[in-house]
């Protein structure tokens, strides 16, 4: 960890000053809340159709916690969204999934994301989503993807999650889980899924573009330099900075680039949080077993994301009582201080590899 501080020869960002960044956008965002909101033309009341053409706009999100720009999209987002995982992924799920999604509209939520990989072959999460956002469309800025790397593959994929979401058209469409070179050379290759990025916000059918990704912050650096997509969403958590870090290696590019950044893998799926129990080794999937609780509480893990500059965090919920509790943490966030983020790195190192189970690990 020593040295990490230091200013760099060739004008990189480094970590003091990204996590400067991090809290003047913080402080920033929060201020200019009420001032953008005054100025803000009249927007439709719920239930409403949207003008066409128009962004979401949930009238409750302004109140219910800060919002921060989602990059150059015009957007502004809450800083905490709903993720399309956890409850909104199982199957046959529907009467806790489907209350989950309405209330966390109801609690001013106003970006959701989730994925055609979400829920199997079922893609139970698009399902539940598509339940709610028949009669709440105009709401949510809503977030799909696809893991296809093949512009056919990733039609045929995109027009499945449109019936699904019930929606003529998504907000963002993501590249899933951008992991290796060879998912950059097949995605930008002829007949590639650019190519179908391209013709997807031709034909209207979304409105952004972006990409996401767990790895190899340098693979999503690669895809970020090659094309100038709209957003990103990375995973990141106070463990980042002990091995193949995205906060020094990729978020610099993506706030170069005005992207709009969403933060993931926040608590880790629970391995970083100090009431995490850890399943026996033999039902873990993946070569990182986690083998003891984590380190943190729910508040600091998001305290710390939320401190980078990032847009929002997006977070899978079990139940209604974790997503009002997130939603609270959203609501009362004040930046840390370097020295607090510094704390939280060095409380989290002893469940680092658990917590980044998703980075690239040498076999």
């Amino acid at each position: 960890m020593a040295g990490r501080d230091e200013t760099t020869t060739d004008g990189t960002m480094e970590r003091r000053d990204l996590l400067k960044l991090g809290a003047a956008a913080a402080a920033a965002a929060a201020g200019l809340v009420t001032s953008r909101l005054a100025a803000a033309p009249a927007h439709p009341a719920k239930g409403a159709a949207a003008k066409p053409g128009a962004l979401p706009w949930n009238p409750r999100t302004a109140e219910a916690m800060p919002t921060r720009n989602l990059g150059r999209t015009g957007f502004r987002v809450g800083l905490f969204s709903l993720g399309g995982q956890a409850a909104l992924e199982k199957p046959a799920n529907e009467a806790i999934a489907v209350p989950l999604i309405e209330r966390a509209l109801d609690l001013g939520v106003n970006y959701v994301d989730t994925s055609a990989r979400y829920g199997g072959e079922a893609r139970w999460s698009e399902q539940y989503f598509g339940q709610v956002l028949a009669k709440r469309r105009n709401e949510a800025f809503l977030a799909t993807k696809t893991h296809d790397r093949s512009r056919d593959g990733s039609l045929r994929l995109l027009e499945t999650s449109l019936k699904l979401l019930k929606t003529g058209q998504v907000d963002l469409w993501q590249l899933h889980a951008m992991s290796t070179t060879d998912d950059v050379e097949k995605v930008f290759a002829k007949g590639g899924a650019l190519e179908a990025f391209r013709e997807a916000r031709e034909q209207k059918l979304v409105r952004f573009l972006g990409l996401s990704g767990h790895t190899d912050p340098a693979v999503l650096a690669e895809a970020v330099r090659r094309f100038p997509f709209d957003t990103i969403l990375l995973a990141i958590n106070a463990a980042d900075p002990h091995h193949l870090p995205f906060g020094s290696e990729l978020l610099p590019l993506a706030v170069e680039k005005e992207m709009g950044i969403i933060g993931m893998k926040v608590p880790a799926r629970g391995r970083l949080l100090a009431g995490y129990v850890p399943p026996p080794l033999e039902e873990q999937r993946g070569r990182i077993k986690a083998t003891r609780p984590g380190t943190l509480t729910m508040p600091e893990a998001m305290r710390y994301v939320l401190s980078l500059p990032v847009s929002t965090v997006i977070v899978g919920c079990d139940s209604v009582t974790q997503l009002e509790e997130n939603v609270a943490i959203a609501r009362s966030f004040t930046p840390l201080a370097h020295a607090q983020m510094a704390a939280l790195e060095k409380k989290a190192e002893p469940v680092a590899q658990q917590s980044l189970w998703f980075h690239r690990w040498e076999a």
